[in-house]
């Protein structure tokens, strides 16, 4: 059974950088597209970040992506964060992709469970 598992998350000061993990499990994940989508409170999920089998990213903003394929997994560089900024932190996955990135989360098979990151002005 595929697991996502996120971690990083916290409370961080405006200005500030983080840096969220995405440990992966159950899968092949080599193949896999993997991306980032927030969630802030009264409004939709967002794509952030997505980064292929290739090692090819797509991202919003101030954000970086990368991953290692050893021990499969994907991380989210944020700096410069503002309160704004301010959501929980989904990581998900999917096997079907070939290698694109899709910022819609509809896209995605799997998700991890959030990490919250609270951003303080």
């Amino acid at each position: 059974q595929v697991q996502l598992v996120e971690s990083g998350g916290g409370l961080v000061q405006a200005g500030g950088s983080r840096r969220l993990s995405c440990t992966a499990s159950g899968g092949t994940f080599s193949t896999y597209t993997m991306a980032w989508f927030l969630l802030a409170p009264g409004k939709e999920r967002e794509f952030v970040a997505g980064i292929s089998w290739s090692g090819r990213s797509s991202v919003k903003g101030r954000f970086t992506s990368s991953r290692d394929s050893a021990p499969n997994t994907v991380y989210l560089q944020m700096n410069s964060l503002k309160p704004d900024d301010t959501a929980v932190y989904y990581c998900a996955a999917d096997p079907t992709k070939r290698g694109q990135i899709f910022t819609s989360p509809h896209e995605y098979t799997y998700w991890g469970q959030g990490t919250q990151v609270t951003v303080s002005s």
